[in-house]
């Protein structure tokens, strides 16, 4: 059997946009949150953290190792609307997950559009 620390890996991500928010999921299974660094630095967002091999178990008793070990580095560029110093993060069952807030410059606004009968429309020209 080979090292199972000598194959890389990078972690599967999903990432979504919300009205409020840039949504970023990372699948860390048998991670430790303590292996894990998480930066927003010049518009670039960094996930970097370490999947450590379990040491108890001896490696000749494992019949199949498929699931990659070690240290891994995930960056995604963040847009001028996020505000990379509101990051949310949750670490449950084994995925990461990153909210990070827009600017409230950059949120949507809806504009109401007032709907004028032809009798007000006449009204308001002053005929």
């Amino acid at each position: 059997m080979r090292n199972p620390a000598c194959r890389p890996w990078a972690p599967a991500v999903d990432s979504n946009e919300t009205k409020h928010a840039w949504v970023v999921k990372a699948d860390l299974p048998d991670v430790d949150p303590k292996d894990l660094d998480i930066r927003a630095e010049n518009n670039i967002l960094t996930i970097r953290g370490e999947r450590k091999f379990e040491k108890k178990v001896n490696e000749e008793d494992y019949l199949r190792v498929e699931c990659a070990y070690g240290s891994f580095a995930r960056r995604f560029p963040l847009a001028n609307t996020v505000n990379s110093d509101a990051i949310k993060e949750d670490y449950r069952n084994g995925v990461l997950t990153l909210t990070i807030l827009k600017h409230e410059e950059a949120q949507p606004k809806q504009i109401k559009v007032n709907v004028a009968t032809p009798a007000m429309a006449a009204s308001a020209s002053g005929r």
